[in-house]
């Protein structure tokens, strides 16, 4: 067996022969690539400064195949993967030179969905607004809707531990998701939870939710539904000033009110989205608006939308509006929710950034982040949930230009080392992968993540299962390389 240096050695050239063919007749000829062009596809996720093709890309059908996969790749000391639909933004998808990405999208079926018990079971690659749409007539929806959610995969949701806009009230991925089966990175298949939620022992499933395909692939998953709401308003508010949004923002948590969903978009997001195919009408003379929704019973609902009101008014807004009917809402919604695909017609280029701090600090925070861009001479705008205090700012550059991508990963660094003065953490929902490796010794100390080590190495004993991401290797190791580019 080869060692783990050795192992992290392996080149992006082709695998063994042998190899090759063991593959093809697990999962059919036809769904393994190993063409250079093919595999471009595969080199990034939504973070495109990381770039690394891997050695061959294997779409297993069921839980058998990806078992029977990862067994063959771990015989042969081969790093492997899983992979959604790529919209990640950490980089957790990147392969290792020499690796094989077990690619989750034909595991795209809705198995069942019980509207008794309130529960669904579904394979890693059925996409989230899929899933959601199919249990409109039960009047059911899976309550997580990441800003991906129409590309995104529930796969990529549960290695991620996805949040979204509607997680203010309705909570992230991990709390909505009962029970999982899965190919733990010994190759062993597992059953972890109960689809009644309350299986006995370690929470095994909370530990798997959000580990970034380090313990293991996700082949099925039992998750919790949720009634949809009887009614839905919707504001967008408008401030001339960023602390006056902001104010806002902590006065209306302060005040007992949780919306399910408060955004914030300043103004440079706002003039990306209105210049875009996503135009959704936001007033384009403010500093920022505030995308306000609250859901639940019909009655009660109009004196909440007022006591919002009242609270906006006191911040001096420049406009108030409320969504007239679905169709507007949801143009509020795809402006936001497109903000991101929006900066491409900006840069060729986009690092977002995902740092987290307490409500009150938003203003005073987003003052600081503006100032690094200054300092650094980017273009950096924000649209993020302001109601989580979880920032996203979107540095825009073109990594062909050297000096300016640099820039871009210093100013980067320092608006999370800015955010973890404030009391605030590096990640609130897009994860470590390998974008936030260097950042994770800011918050850990070598005995955490050795304990993190340690407990990969019960369900990953040989590493060799998304290996390099997620928790950073001892100091005294040689790191994993990604590629040229990656940082």
């Amino acid at each position: 067996m080869s060692t783990d240096k050795e192992t992290r050695k392996k080149s992006a050239s082709e695998l063994p022969p042998a190899v090759l063919g063991e593959l093809r007749k697990i999962v059919g000829a036809e769904n393994v690539l190993t063409d250079p062009v093919d595999l471009l596809v595969y080199s990034c996720d939504a973070i495109t400064y990381h770039q690394q093709s891997p050695a061959a890309v294997v779409f297993p059908a069921d839980t058998s195949q990806t078992a029977a996969a990862v067994r063959l790749l771990l015989e042969n000391d081969i790093p492997f993967l899983p992979r959604g639909s790529g919209t990640g933004l950490s980089g957790g998808a990147l392969p290792l030179p020499g690796s094989v990405v077990l690619q989750t999208s034909h595991m795209n079926r809705i198995l069942s969905a019980d509207p008794e018990n309130r529960m669904a079971e579904v394979q890693p690659g059925v996409i989230n607004s899929f899933l959601t749409k199919a249990l409109e007539p039960m009047k059911l929806h899976f309550a997580p809707d990441p800003s991906s959610q129409v590309a995104a995969v529930l796969g990529g949701n549960i290695a991620e531990n996805a949040g979204g806009p509607h997680c203010l009230k309705y909570g992230v991925t991990g709390n909505h998701v009962l029970g999982l089966e899965v190919v733990l990175g010994d190759g062993t298949v597992a059953g972890l939870g109960s689809p009644w939620g309350d299986a006995a022992g370690l929470d095994l499933v909370g530990l798997f939710v959000g580990s970034e395909g380090t313990l293991g692939i996700c082949t099925q998953a039992t998750l919790k539904l949720t009634p949809l709401p009887q009614a839905v308003q919707t504001l967008l508010i408008g401030f001339p000033r960023l602390e006056e949004a902001g104010r806002t923002v902590s006065q209306i948590i302060a005040g007992g009110i949780i919306p399910a969903a408060l955004e914030m978009i300043d103004h440079n997001g706002i003039e990306a989205v209105e210049q875009s195919v996503y135009a959704a009408g936001y007033p384009r003379d403010v500093a920022a608006v505030l995308l306000v929704e609250i859901d639940g019973f019909q009655a009660g609902l109009e004196e909440q939308a007022q006591r919002i009101r009242a609270i906006a008014e006191a911040n001096h807004p420049s406009v108030i509006r409320m969504a007239r009917n679905e169709e507007e809402r949801a143009r509020l919604w795809a402006g936001r929710k497109r903000s991101y695909g929006a900066q491409g017609q900006l840069a060729p280029d986009c690092l977002v950034q995902d740092v987290t701090v307490p409500r009150s600090l938003l203003p005073e925070m987003l003052e600081e982040v503006y100032r690094i861009a200054e300092e650094y001479d980017l273009h950096i705008s924000n649209c993020f949930h302001a109601g989580d205090g979880n920032l996203h700012p979107h540095l825009l550059f073109d990594r062909r230009d050297k000096a300016l991508t640099n820039r871009v990963l210093e100013a980067a660094g320092q608006i999370v080392k800015a955010c973890l003065a404030r009391g605030g953490t590096i990640s609130g929902e897009h994860g470590i992968g390998v974008d936030k490796l260097p950042y994770m010794r800011l918050v850990f100390s070598e005995e955490d993540l050795e304990v993190m080590r340690r407990l990969r190495s019960v369900f990953n004993p040989r590493n060799l299962c998304n290996p390099g991401k997620l928790i950073p290797e001892p100091e005294k190791c040689e790191s994993r390389q990604f590629g040229a580019d990656a940082a």
